[in-house]
């Protein structure tokens, strides 16, 4: 059930790059099977339970890692009806939380951001079978944003242990199920402020980590100025994080899904469609027209192409055409991303299962771990794995999209 690590040298890195297949080996072109359906079986294939997805050796653990893919089982199961994914999610669900709506490993009071993101799977979960448990969890979950810790200007920090800090991964944990909820549960007549609260966590950290020298946004940003990982005159962190960029994106195009017309979505529409249009294609590798491990360094030495931050730039051009929030006219360049990425990272294995490869495990600030931050820092996070859940979930999600793009006659 363990996923395929691979433990790379730096000098490895460097001369490895994104390797695009031979004409001959397209996948995305008349694939055995469609790709998102084809990418399911074959992490079902590897891990028939649900609870050891993300190495977690079937402890329970509660925690958006697991619950990003499986929310896209579930959205797949939604698309054709194969009921197999929706019914490996539910397991997971179920044997987290109990008959009293307790959710297993959840402590409000850490106040971790992380920990209301998988929350998003019990919308879908409770309006097709109405438990009272999941409704119950979704209420808990919405009580911790309505009493999370918060900077001077109303954005939610990242985690009780990082004290007046905001990420950018965090914008995707928490906004999305806020917007979501408040959409679902609260009476119209109350939902204006909700919304405009929403809103306002994107617009708060995209004032707080853009950067005007390079035009990007930078991976965290600590309000107190305090962190040995900080610009001590802006708080900022040093670089952009491919991936903490790519968490903003999604975070955003999930959140507009739900917020109504205004002055505040019009901010982060903005905002979304200025990363696209001048980010995105300024630090775009030429070649493969995937994006790099530090985002604003493409050309510096020792850095690599990722693919869980250059998937979720996929998934929200795709989803951005089809909600709206970017032009219609972009759809040929948005399926030509998808087809790269595939053509990039996507591979067939002996078993006839395909993967993902080189994703970065993880990165962060501060902690434990004291982690700083710093170019090296990002490139020395040395454990590249296959298949990693914060790249299958967008691309399962991107591949649905595009296949609806492909049968439309796209």
């Amino acid at each position: 059930m363990k996923r395929n690590y691979v433990i790379l040298a730096l000098s490895a890195l460097v001369l490895m790059g994104c390797q695009p297949k031979k004409s001959s080996e397209k996948l995305w072109n008349n694939p055995q099977k469609p790709l998102s359906v084809w990418m399911a079986e074959s992490e079902m294939q590897r891990i028939p339970d649900g609870t050891y997805l993300d190495e977690m050796n079937g402890k329970l653990k509660w925690n958006y890692t697991s619950s990003i893919e499986m929310l896209a089982f579930m959205d797949l199961t939604t698309a054709t009806g194969d009921e197999r994914f929706w019914n490996y999610t539910k397991h997971y669900i179920d044997t987290m939380i109990d008959e009293k709506g307790i959710i297993t490993s959840y402590k409000l009071s850490n106040y971790n951001i992380d920990h209301v993101c998988p929350g998003k799977m019990l919308f879908d979960m409770y309006e097709r079978h109405g438990e009272a448990r999941y409704k119950i969890a979704m209420d808990t979950l919405f009580s911790q944003l309505m009493s999370h810790p918060r900077t001077q200007d109303s954005g939610f920090w990242h985690k009780q242990v990082y004290p007046h800090q905001m990420w950018l991964d965090g914008l995707y944990m928490g906004a999305p199920y806020y917007a979501e909820y408040v959409h679902q549960f609260i009476p119209a007549e109350q939902q204006a402020a909700y919304f405009e609260d929403v809103a306002r966590q994107f617009i708060v950290v995209g004032e707080h980590t853009y950067d005007p020298a390079t035009q990007v946004y930078r991976h965290g940003w600590d309000e107190s100025k305090s962190m040995f990982w900080c610009n001590p005159e802006t708080g900022q962190s040093a670089h952009c994080w491919g991936r903490g960029l790519g968490w903003y994106v999604m975070g955003m195009i999930d959140a507009l899904e739900f917020l109504p017309e205004g002055e505040s979505r019009d901010q982060v529409v903005k905002i979304f469609q200025d990363i696209y249009l001048y980010i995105l294609p300024k630090y775009q590798d030429h070649k493969t027209k995937m994006w790099y491990q530090v985002l604003e360094c493409p050309h510096r030495k020792g850095n690599y192409l990722e693919s869980t931050g250059s998937i979720m730039f996929v998934y929200g051009f795709l989803k951005a055409i089809k909600l709206g929030v970017l032009d219609e006219k972009y759809t040929f360049k948005a399926m030509d991303w998808y087809r790269k990425f595939v053509d990039c990272f996507v591979k067939v294995n002996e078993d006839g299962t395909i993967s993902i490869t080189d994703c970065c495990a993880g990165a962060g600030l501060g902690g434990k771990q004291m982690r700083s931050g710093t170019f090296d820092y990002y490139i020395n996070e040395t454990v590249l794995r296959d298949n990693d859940n914060k790249a299958v979930g967008p691309f399962i999600w991107a591949s649905l999209m595009y296949e609806e793009l492909v049968a439309a006659g796209k």
